[in-house]
C-alpha cells in the first residue's frame, strides 16, 4: 500500500457550551495523516462532503483510490456516493456493528479526544474549530505513531514517497 491509495472517514460529537459540533475527519490509511476535515453545527452529508472536498484540495488520491466509511447515512447518501464516484473512488463500507472495520479512524478520534478534547471545555464553536485544528497540525506533523516505526504522518509520508 502506498499514501493516497486508501483513505477512510468519519466524525464525531464535539461538546461547547454553546451546543455540539459535529467533525469529519478524512485519513490516509497507509500515513495516518489527516488530509481533510470539516465541522458544522447539524449532523448532515454535506459535513461528510466538506471533508473529502478539502482531502481532494489537498491532496492527490491515486487512480481508483478505495475510500472506507461506516453505514451512516451521511457516507449512504447519493450525494455522497456521487461525489466518490465522480472523483475516480472505489468505495467500501464497514459491516453492520462491526465497528472493528474503522479501527484506524476511532484510533485517530481516541487519540484527539484523550489528547486535546477531555482536557477542556470549550466555550463555543470558534473556540472548538481552532484547538482541534491546531491538534490536527500537531498530529500529522509532530506526533509519533507505532504503527509507523514511531514517526510523524508527514516524516513517513516523505519517506514512503
Amino acid at each position: 500500500m502506498r499514501a493516497g491509495e486508501q483513505w477512510v472517514g468519519d466524525f464525531t460529537y464535539l461538546r461547547t457550551r454553546s451546543g455540539w459540533l459535529y467533525h469529519a475527519v478524512v485519513l490516509d490509511l497507509f500515513t495516518r495523516k489527516v488530509v481533510g476535515w470539516s465541522f458544522s453545527k447539524k449532523r448532515n452529508t454535506e459535513l461528510t462532503k466538506s471533508a473529502l472536498r478539502m482531502a481532494l484540495l489537498r491532496n492527490q488520491p491515486k487512480s481508483g483510490c478505495l475510500f472506507h466509511s461506516d453505514q451512516g447515512i451521511e457516507y449512504a447518501a447519493h450525494e455522497f456516493r456521487d461525489m466518490l464516484t465522480e472523483s475516480g473512488f472505489n468505495r467500501s463500507m464497514s459491516r453492520k456493528g462491526n465497528p472493528l472495520d474503522n479501527a484506524a479512524m476511532e484510533s485517530f478520534f481516541h487519540s484527539m479526544k484523550a489528547e486535546l478534547i477531555h482536557q477542556r471545555t470549550f466555550e463555543n464553536e470558534i473556540e472548538a474549530v481552532a484547538y482541534v485544528v491546531e491538534y490536527i497540525e500537531f498530529y500529522n506533523r509532530e506526533r509519533l505513531h507505532s504503527s509507523l516505526g514511531y514517526q510523524s504522518p508527514e516524516k513517513y509520508e516523505k519517506l514512503g514517497a
